[in-house]
C-alpha cells in the first residue's frame, strides 16, 4: 500500500507527464516545408523571408543552413575542412555571388543568429518594401521535467541520507545557438523516515555552455536568488534535558549563488536528455558537513 510519500511523488510525476504530453502535441504544429536540394529530400525551416531567404533545421544532429534565391534555387551553405583541418568558408563566397556585396560578410560566421543579421541586412539594403525582422525575438524557449536524489547538503544531515528530489524548469535561450541562457526552476525534495525534511523551492539562475554544439552541450550553471518553503523534524530538549520531536515549517528567501554543472544530449530536433550534478557548492551558504550527492536526470523539449 502506497505511503503519503510515494502518493505525493507519483501524483506529482503524473503532473509533469501530462505538461509533457501536451508540449509534444504543440511542438508537432511548428511549421517546416519539405524541399529537395541536390538529390536530398528534407525539412527546413524559414527563417528569412525576402529577396533572398534563410533556410535551416537540424539534420542528423547537425545544423544546416541554405540560401534561397529569387529564382527558387536553394544552396546549401557549408563550411567544410581541407586536408590542413582548416576551414575552408565556401559559404562566404556562396553569398558574395548573390548579394553583390551589399551587405559586409567579413565578419560573418556559420551559425543562425550571425546568418539572421547577414540576410536581414542584405534585405533591408535590397528592398524598400522589405521588413526587418531586427524587432522579432528570436528567443527560444524549452521546457524540461527532472527527477533524482539529493542529500541536501546545505541542511544538516549527520547521516547523509539520500532523498527523492523531482522538478521542472523553463530555460530562456536568446537564439537557438547561443551559449548563454536563463532559467526558472522549481524543485520540491521529500522526505522519509530517516530524515524527516522536506522543501519546495523556486530559484532563478544563469547558466552558460561550455560546449556547445549541435548534438552536445556541457554546462555550468548559478542559483542567484531562490525562495524555499520547508517543514521537517527537529529535537527540542526541555529544561530537565528531556528530549521530544517538534515540528516546524517556514519560508526562506537567499541570494545563495548555488553552482552546478550539468550536459545535454539532443534525442531529436526538438528534445534533449539532461544530466545534472546539482549544490556543488554555493557562495553564500555553508555546506553542512556532506559533499552534494544531488544528481538528476531529466528530458527538456523545445517549445
Amino acid at each position: 500500500m502506497l505511503d503519503l510519500l510515494d502518493f505525493e511523488i507519483l501524483l506529482s510525476m503524473k503532473k509533469f507527464a501530462l505538461i509533457i504530453c501536451f508540449l509534444l502535441s504543440f511542438s508537432s504544429l511548428k511549421a517546416q516545408e519539405t524541399y529537395t536540394v541536390n538529390g536530398e529530400t528534407m525539412q527546413l525551416k524559414t527563417q528569412i523571408d525576402g529577396k533572398i531567404d534563410l533556410l535551416w533545421n537540424i539534420i542528423d544532429n547537425q545544423y544546416r543552413y541554405f540560401i534561397r534565391t529569387e529564382d527558387g534555387t536553394i544552396t546549401e551553405l557549408k563550411n567544410t575542412k581541407n586536408a590542413d583541418n582548416k576551414f575552408q568558408e565556401e559559404y562566404k563566397a556562396t553569398l558574395k555571388k548573390s548579394t553583390a556585396d551589399l551587405a559586409s560578410i567579413d565578419n560573418l560566421k556559420l551559425t543562425l543568429s550571425s546568418l539572421t543579421k547577414f540576410f536581414d541586412a542584405y534585405n533591408t539594403s535590397a528592398d524598400a518594401n522589405y521588413t526587418s525582422t531586427k524587432k522579432v525575438t528570436t528567443t527560444e524557449l524549452r521546457l524540461g521535467i527532472f527527477g533524482g536524489i539529493t542529500n541536501s547538503p546545505f541542511v544538516e544531515n549527520d547521516d547523509n541520507i539520500k532523498t527523492p528530489v523531482i522538478g521542472a524548469e523553463l530555460e530562456v535561450l536568446p537564439s537557438e545557438d547561443s551559449r548563454h541562457s536563463g532559467f526558472f526552476q522549481i524543485r520540491s525534495t521529500f522526505e522519509n523516515d530517516d530524515f524527516e525534511y522536506s522543501t519546495t523551492e523556486l530559484s532563478l539562475g544563469y547558466r552558460f555552455r561550455i560546449i556547445n554544439t549541435a548534438k552536445f552541450g556541457f554546462y555550468g550553471d548559478v542559483k542567484f536568488a531562490t525562495v524555499n518553503f520547508y517543514k521537517g523534524t527537529q529535537v527540542v530538549f526541555d529544561e530537565e534535558d528531556n528530549a521530544s520531536f517538534e515540528s516546524f515549517s517556514d519560508t526562506a528567501f537567499d541570494v545563495p549563488f548555488i553552482f552546478g554543472v550539468g550536459a545535454e544530449y539532443r534525442l531529436t530536433e526538438n528534445s534533449l536528455i539532461t544530466l545534472g550534478y546539482n549544490q556543488l557548492f554555493a557562495a553564500f551558504i555553508d555546506n553542512q558537513g556532506n559533499f552534494s550527492t544531488d544528481i538528476t536526470l531529466g528530458y527538456k523539449l523545445r517549445l
